[in-house]
């Protein structure tokens, strides 16, 4: 081993390195990966000791706290009860969790606790192929770590999205205890509404997960999934929600003005697996930077949602009319943050995104809904996420043009190093985060109005 003094040396330059790399000289198209502003940085960056604290406990019905088991938390407990609240706002919800650390982990609690209660191990997802997450999957934390029996949906290739007539089928026939939508390829609203029925006739809990959509959904811009009918939801607070990384579950228990008891004994079986099953220190430090997160999607999240899924449109238009196969087109490309794009007479994925990743434009290889699950180490598929380039204030024309940018690359009409220059250039150009605060001091002038 290196002397440790070299070591440390060299990985504090790294991490230098590395945020000039990232935040500076490259355009950032992972759809998986959400901006934070200046002002929800700042309060991360502040939260120096509340990152250093435990605080295990129960929660109540309203996602507030209910018991803790350390001392030293009065200030803690309000910091969580207020992000609560917020997040609550935000979300159209009465009851919520925001201690998972990742959407992972939210959908790992989720089907833990509602498997539990229903006492049924199956689960009814699309195919992975198809844009499912991971975690959804019978090789994933579904099948290996909650140990559930994993059903496909029909998926309809031609409309990229799920068949519900054929799904019902499936549903009706195999009888899961968890119906899940959503995913991580995710660019049009699955048909919550038309399975909902379908899932109470054989007693399913239907779950989905918003981990990439959750701004979208809170800025009123994709799907109401509570309102279409699911029981829960699940997400991650740091993709098109432009907060710190973490996860959380929420729902609406009341209906028509009474407590479902359904959904309250499911929401309790959810807490009890997040605490103790799998959860001891929830990391605070995050939570009142992703309070503020949610008041700035409450005063800013309806126009970034907006310019966010055109942005996507209109990189899926541009590069279909330059000769690039971007799926969708028959529906505009997309209604979410994110694109998929086929680019197997090119090479395939991950030879274009290694090639785009040398002229510091990032993305990442997919596999597409039509393609065997075993082409994942070279799929026919990239990923285009817009979300980071929208909240640093690229338009129209500005994704136009880095489309341009795109295309001659894969196209080979340039190299990525003759390029490289321009994309800093560009990166450059747009380096002040938009729809959103530049301090905490300017926060706190708003909030004093």
């Amino acid at each position: 081993m290196k002397d440790y003094s070299k070591v440390a040396f060299d990985l504090i330059k790294a991490a230098q390195a590395h945020e000039e790399y990232r935040s500076k000289e490259c355009v950032n198209l992972i759809a998986s990966e959400g901006l934070k502003s200046p002002a929800v940085n700042e309060l991360l960056g502040l939260a120096k000791d509340l990152s250093c604290r435990y605080c295990e406990g129960e929660n109540d019905l309203k996602g507030r706290v209910k018991a803790r088991h350390y001392q030293g938390l009065r200030y803690i407990i309000k910091i969580e009860n207020y992000t609560a609240d917020l997040m609550k706002e935000v979300l159209g919800c009465d009851w919520i969790d925001i201690r998972p650390l990742s959407g992972t982990q939210a959908n790992q609690v989720a089907f833990f606790g509602l498997s539990a209660i229903s006492n049924n191990n199956k689960m009814a997802v699309a195919p992975l192929s198809s844009g499912a997450h991971i975690s959804h999957d019978y090789t994933g934390l579904a099948g290996q770590l909650a140990k559930l029996e994993i059903v496909n949906l029909i998926f309809n290739v031609e409309e990229l999205n799920i068949d519900p007539d054929e799904s019902a089928k499936i549903i009706r026939a195999a009888r899961p205890g968890i119906v899940t939508f959503g995913g991580s390829l995710f660019q049009f609203p699955h048909p919550v509404r038309e399975l909902t029925g379908v899932a109470k006739e054989v007693g399913a809990y239907v779950v989905y997960d918003a981990a990439h959509v959750l701004g979208l959904i809170a800025a009123g811009q994709f799907q109401d999934p509570l309102g279409e009918g699911a029981d829960f939801v699940t997400g991650s607070t740091h993709k098109t929600f432009p907060g710190p990384q973490g996860g959380l579950v929420f729902s609406n228990l009341t209906v028509e003005g009474k407590m479902d008891k359904g959904k309250t004994a499911a929401a309790k079986a959810i807490q009890h697996a997040i605490h103790p099953l799998s959860t001891s220190n929830t990391h605070p430090g995050r939570f009142p930077a992703l309070g503020l997160a949610a008041l700035e999607i409450k005063l800013h999240g309806e126009k970034l949602a907006k310019q966010t899924i055109k942005n996507a449109q209109v990189a899926g238009q541009h590069l279909f009319e330059n000769g690039i196969k971007v799926l969708g087109e028959k529906h505009g490309f997309t209604k979410s943050h994110q694109i998929a794009v086929d680019v197997k007479s090119f090479g395939g994925g991950k030879v274009v995104a290694q090639k785009l990743e040398k002229a510091n434009i990032i993305l990442n290889k997919n596999l597409l809904p039509f393609e065997n699950q075993k082409n994942k180490d070279n799929p026919s598929g990239i990923r285009v996420g817009f979300q980071d380039v929208t909240r640093r204030g690229y338009r129209e024309d500005d994704v136009r043009y880095l489309c341009d940018l795109i295309v001659s690359v894969i196209n080979e009409i340039k190299t990525p190093s003759s390029i490289k220059e321009e994309v800093i250039t560009l990166a450059k150009r747009f380096g002040k985060i938009q729809y959103g605060f530049q301090s905490l001091r300017e926060v706190l002038e708003y909030l004093n109005k």
